[in-house]
């Protein structure tokens, strides 16, 4: 199937939220991987296991792959470790704990989100302009394939937002500028 220049363009927004995120990770490390501040509602592990669970998710409706099982288990949302995120503990509605053995290393968290990015990029590559335009389900709603992927764009852009307010409230230097 050749995919649409709609696709593309879906596709290479996509991709580059990845320098976008991943920009905000420097200073962070395995020691303060899970450091949350007063206020702030994310930490850096976890940020990176949602958005890529988040992206696997919406791929699987294109490639029909499963999660990663290198990446993720689904547990109890206590069953990490420092090789897989557990679904439960990044899912929609979950709350990150500051607890550095249920998440991944930051190295491992960085490329999960980063091969996640990668399997969704190659997936919307793909779709022509009539699979764009599907309504599929997500959430509680029923959204335009092409909308969905917009959301999820800004998804990636929200929790590069949250990271950056982190590092500002955990005194790290900024990044821009």
């Amino acid at each position: 199937m050749a995919g649409s220049d709609r696709a593309r363009a879906l596709s290479d927004a996509l991709r580059a939220t990845k320098p976008f995120v991943t920009r905000f990770l420097a200073g962070f490390d395995d020691d303060n991987r899970t450091s949350q501040a007063p206020g702030m509602p994310n930490h850096a592990a976890w940020s990176l296991g949602h958005l890529a669970l988040t992206m696997h998710r919406f791929a699987e409706r294109f490639d029909g792959n499963a999660l990663p099982e290198s990446d993720f288990i689904t547990g109890d949302g206590a069953s990490g470790d420092s090789e897989r995120f557990d679904t439960e503990s990044v899912c929609f509605g979950s709350n990150p704990v500051d607890d550095p053995a249920i998440y991944p290393a930051l190295a491992k968290s960085r490329r999960v989100f980063e091969d996640a990015i990668d399997r969704l990029a190659s997936a919307l590559e793909g779709l022509d302009d009539a699979m764009l335009d599907e309504i599929q389900p997500w959430g509680s709603g029923e959204f335009p394939v092409a909308e969905l992927a917009a959301r999820i764009i800004f998804h990636n852009g929200t929790h590069a937002g949250q990271l950056t307010d982190l590092r500002r409230a955990l005194g790290m230097p900024g990044v821009i500028g």
